[in-house]
């Protein structure tokens, strides 16, 4: 914030020029004159970096309707002065009800002017401001504090400035509700992810050590064993059992409840800014959208750091250590987020990938996932890296890498893709006649035992999982089976150009099943700018003559590529080196793109290598720690 406008307000004779002029003389000045004009005060860069650069202080003149009315509608908070009963009698009957009849929403400090004048003694004159100000207090939230004055002596000037500064900068409506008496909804919601944050080791306790880390990282200094000591005497004397093994989430809780209930509200949004919440209790838009430049002809993945941080992610979270994420595992996981992410849900997560026999998640699918999510819309990665913590100099974009744009070449007038040279994710369609087996083939895809009943598609699936290719590097791939939303894709050059590979599936029991991949080429030519692998199912059963014009192994030689793979659910070999050959097709697409002939010397997948070792050691020296625990 560069400035805030303070306007001081109340009624005529209570001393709110003599408040600014000795704020700014440091004395009391006497005969000045009756309206000040507008004065600016710098900030003192010795203090927090929340203050403004300038404050700007507004006086007013009670009889000014007009003027008053307009300078409180271009106020950040009013300081409004009182000085006798009849004054004091004026705050609640007109000046509360007139801010609140301009619809303005603004803080209001509420000062207490020529306390010099009291008789009384020192204990007597501040429970006499007690008794005073507390039913102002609770019947006015817009009243965010309290303060007695002394123009004259210079008592509390300073402090009370302060208090206007800090209404807007710390302002305390947004963290507690002084009618209930406790900390806001979204208040406590901040403070619970903070804490889940804080908690490194998931152990639903912050210990000593996490403790200073979290006073180090939000107030920038330690914190000795005497602070630390008085921290949980204080929790142990408004929450009993916020201590135990530590401090609680409860504890810390309500730690920050007796910090709002005593003025400390400062203290509260120094942790809060720490972790990125603005004024209104949300995420920064800096930390959940951070700007990533990617070409329109480039995808997003994972990076090594980002690879590195969801595995260490799915360790802690997997607290019984089976392997696998449960539901309540999953569930206590995302408690710092929206909940799982509704792309996810969307595709029928967790279905789309990788699970042990009990049906959790198990690392595989957990990585597996996140490089779909990444592929498909590496925004959400974005946002729930920022929800989950992940922290770097360069923010979360540091978690992911853009690819090199995909580059297109024209042989003998036709288009085709060239080699990917640096990625490692994956998109396939899966196309082909009903009953043709595709269902079944992204299950085997993520090793599930094949069902003979048969159950049409009606919405688009997919799946992912890891697939090895030559020389033990490891890639990504992305099936998906468009349902009855067939058309409308093949349509979209949009997706047709988040594709990589086609994958056309045929029953070869099935003498009528081909024919569906030859008319689908017919009616959308765009598909022949794509390279494809021709896949025939149910190998196991008795093979079928075609009734087509060509024969399958004729009609892909006429395309100029390999011809179909012959594949059964019940053959282990064949379908893994089917998911090869898609990978590999996918990354030097040249060689199966229908027309195009090939070179005498082919390209290879080496090209991919170099990117996929760096990402596929994370990967494995991470499971390897995780299985070694």
């Amino acid at each position: 914030m560069n400035e805030i406008r303070v306007v001081v307000c109340g009624d005529e004779g209570v001393g709110k020029s003599s408040l600014i002029t000795s704020l700014l003389k440091e004395k009391f000045v006497e005969n000045i004159q009756h309206l000040l004009p507008p004065v600016s005060i710098p900030r003192d860069y010795s203090s927090s970096p929340y203050t403004p650069d300038i404050t700007i202080l507004v006086d007013t003149d009670s009889s000014d309707i007009a003027t008053l009315q307009k300078e409180i509608r271009q106020a950040d908070v009013i300081w409004l002065v009182y000085s006798d009963n009849y004054s004091y009698e004026r705050i609640s009957l007109y000046w509360l009800n007139m801010f609140r009849s301009l619809g303005v929403n603004l803080p209001v400090v509420l000062c207490n002017n020529k306390c010099d004048l009291e008789n009384s003694g020192l204990e007597e004159r501040e429970q006499a401001i007690i008794d005073e100000m507390i039913p102002v207090l609770k019947e006015f939230k817009e009243v965010e504090s309290c303060i007695r004055c002394s123009a004259k002596l210079n008592y509390n000037v300073v402090q009370a400035s302060y208090l206007c500064q800090r209404a807007v900068t710390y302002p305390i409506s947004p963290l507690y509700d002084y009618k209930e008496g406790e900390l806001k909804p979204q208040a406590i919601l901040a403070l619970k992810r903070v804490f889940y944050l804080s908690d490194k080791d998931h152990d639903e306790v912050l210990n000593d050590h996490e403790l200073e880390v979290l006073q180090t990282k939000c107030f920038h200094k330690t914190i000795d064993i005497n602070e630390l000591q008085k921290i949980k005497s204080t929790v142990e004397g408004i929450c009993p059992v916020g201590t135990f093994r530590g401090l609680t989430e409860e504890g810390f809780l309500a730690l920050n409840k007796y910090y709002a209930q005593t003025g400390r509200h400062e203290t509260i949004w120094g942790i809060l800014r720490t972790f990125h919440y603005t004024d209104s209790l949300s995420l920064s838009d800096k930390v959940l959208y951070p700007k990533l430049d990617v070409n329109v002809h480039s995808s997003v993945e994972l990076s090594p750091i980002g690879y590195e941080f969801l595995v260490n992610l799915f360790v802690l979270s997997d607290t019984d250590n089976d392997g696998g994420l449960s539901d309540q595992e999953l569930d206590n996981l995302f408690k710092p987020t929206p909940g799982i992410p509704e792309l996810w849900t969307d595709s029928n997560f967790p279905r789309t990938v990788v699970c042990n026999e009990q049906g959790y998640v198990t690392l595989q699918g957990w990585l597996a996932q996140w490089c779909m999510t990444t592929f498909l819309d590496y925004k959400v990665t974005l946002a729930y890296l920022g929800y989950l913590g992940f922290e770097s100099p360069r923010g979360s974009v540091a978690a992911l890498r853009v690819t090199k744009p995909r580059k297109t070449r024209t042989k003998d007038g036709k288009s085709y893709r060239c080699a990917t040279n640096d990625r490692t994710v994956f998109n396939c369609f899966v196309l082909g006649a009903p009953k043709s087996g595709k269902t079944s083939l992204l299950e085997a895809f993520l090793e599930r035992n094949f069902h003979e009943t048969y159950s049409p598609t009606i919405k688009p699936r997919m799946v992912v999982n890891s697939v090895e290719v030559k020389g033990g590097k490891q890639c990504y791939l992305i099936l998906e089976e468009l349902g009855e939303l067939t058309p409308a894709v093949l349509e979209n050059q949009t997706r047709l150009n988040q594709c990589d590979i086609l994958c056309y599936t045929y029953d070869s029991a099935d003498p009528d099943s081909f024919q569906e991949l030859v008319d689908l080429r017919e009616k959308y030519p765009k598909l022949d700018e794509l390279p494809v692998v021709f896949v025939a199912l149910k190998a196991d059963l008795d093979r079928q003559q075609q009734r087509c014009k060509h024969q399958p192994d004729t009609y892909t030689k006429s395309l100029l590529i390999q011809p179909p793979l012959h594949i059964s659910f019940s053959w282990g070999s064949s379908l893994n080196e089917l998911f090869i050959q898609l990978v590999e097709t996918a990354v030097n697409p040249k060689l199966s793109t229908p027309g195009i002939e090939q070179d005498q010397e082919n390209d290879s997948i080496n090209s991919v290598v170099i990117v996929a070792s760096v990402i596929s050691g994370v990967i494995l020296a991470s499971i390897w720690y995780y299985r070694g625990r």
